[in-house]
């Protein structure tokens, strides 16, 4: 672990680490939909380290938070016409 990873146990924890400027780490749950909901939810708040069983699913899911949070652009975009 790098030290300048800073463990966060909470969504709260992880706003304020990321508000001062730290790193947050956030270990996620062992069960994937808790893993995807957890990771979600921590990257919403700032979290910026993950530890995971799940790597590639949680990473779709950090895509995705990104891009609804305007942090990123979405992989693709689609319009409907009807």
């Amino acid at each position: 672990m790098d030290p300048a990873w800073t463990p966060a146990r909470s969504p709260a924890d992880v706003a304020e680490l990321a508000a001062r400027g730290a790193t947050p780490l956030v270990v996620l749950p062992a069960e994937l939909d808790a893993a995807l909901a957890a990771a979600a939810v921590h990257r919403w708040h700032g979290a910026a380290v993950f530890v995971t069983e799940h790597a590639e699913e949680v990473r779709l899911a950090l895509d995705m938070t990104d891009s609804l949070a305007g942090r990123r652009p979405p992989a693709l975009a689609r319009r409907g016409l009807a």
